[in-house]
């Protein structure tokens, strides 16, 4: 009897350390699981490092643009106070209201709105076009053009700048929105390259029986591409659209130098200019205002710079959504 019970305990001691081991080992592979993931999951310590960076780069980007939004809204005495570092004592909206009159701010947004836009449209239609033939039609020579094309891309503005200068006087279209307009016409507006090669590549995308189906039913080369690609390329649409529209609006130097005039000023500018002429506008604005203009601090500069990226964002804002579809659709990114 003693030795029998001296054997059940020894198998009940044995069971409890095999159970103990397993129960230790399911742990284990638990918490690898749950630090290092599956092929299902991801695992924790992945998603952490992913947010932690994601976190970081967005500290980067969003620490200016917050700093600047709360200088543009501290008075004087906030600047001067050193206790007073991100939340100003009281809001102080006369900066908006006197940068926005040195900027001249409604009528140099409709003039932005238009410098950028019509050549934003004429992108358009020029780059859908050629991509379209070069994505749609075998010839000789369309490697060498697109080679042209992506060296156009590659080639610095600034190796051309006196030329175009040269070429827009004689011309007759310095100092007019002309000076944008052609160009983006003929498929050579600001980074137009890059377009031209957003539609080939996503042109190349669409279905050759497609196009031949609507050729069999009497549709001709203009018809098929108004009628069927050209509605399928809302992505490229879009993506061009917005990244034209970007860059237009914040060039500021070959605006000034082309359509707003260096020698003769012309009655075109935009709020990059006017951010650039800055404290020159606000000087003459204090001169001329009857009363309530301060001397120029950093709260006005940070208001008036506030303003000028104040569309764009607003723009983002509303057409986020499709901007982050036409993208993750065209496999494009940008800057």
């Amino acid at each position: 009897m003693q030795k029998r019970e001296k054997e059940n305990k020894q198998n009940s001691t044995n069971g409890q350390a095999v159970a103990v081991a397993k129960r230790s080992k399911f742990n284990k592979d638990k918490f690898r699981k749950f630090m290092l993931g599956t092929k299902e999951k991801q695992g924790f310590l992945k998603v952490f490092c992913i947010y932690a960076l994601l976190i970081c780069i967005g500290f980067i980007y969003v620490n200016p643009i917050l700093h600047m939004i709360s200088r543009s809204f501290m008075s004087l005495n906030d600047l001067l106070d050193s206790s007073v570092n991100w939340i100003p004592s009281a809001i102080d909206l006369s900066n908006y209201a006197q940068a926005a009159k040195s900027m001249d701010f409604w009528s140099s947004l409709g003039k932005s709105i238009i410098i950028a836009g019509v050549p934003t449209i004429c992108n358009l239609i020029s780059c859908s076009i050629i991509g379209y033939g070069l994505a749609r039609f075998e010839f000789p020579g369309r490697g060498a053009v697109l080679g042209i094309i992506l060296f156009t891309f590659i080639l610095p503005s600034q190796i051309t700048m006196i030329s175009t200068y040269l070429l827009y006087t004689n011309m007759g279209i310095l100092g007019t929105l002309w000076a944008f307009i052609l160009p983006a016409l003929f498929g050579m507006g600001i980074n137009a390259p890059i377009f031209i090669l957003i539609f080939w590549q996503f042109f190349r995308q669409v279905p050759k029986v497609l196009i031949e189906a609507a050729q069999i039913d009497g549709a001709g080369y203009l018809k098929s591409f108004f009628k069927i690609s050209l509605p399928s390329a809302a992505p490229a649409i879009i993506t061009v659209s917005l990244f034209s529209f970007v860059w237009y609006w914040n060039e500021s130097y070959l605006t000034e130098l082309y359509v707003s005039g260096v020698k003769v000023k012309t009655g075109w500018t935009s709020l990059v200019i006017q951010l650039d002429n800055f404290a020159t506008n606000y000087s003459a604005y204090a001169q001329t205002a009857t009363g309530g203009a301060t001397r120029l601090n950093e709260s006005i500069n940070m208001a008036g710079t506030m303003l000028s990226v104040l569309p764009l964002m607003l723009m983002y804002f509303v057409l986020q959504r499709y901007f982050v579809e036409s993208i993750d659709r065209t496999g494009i990114t940008g800057e």
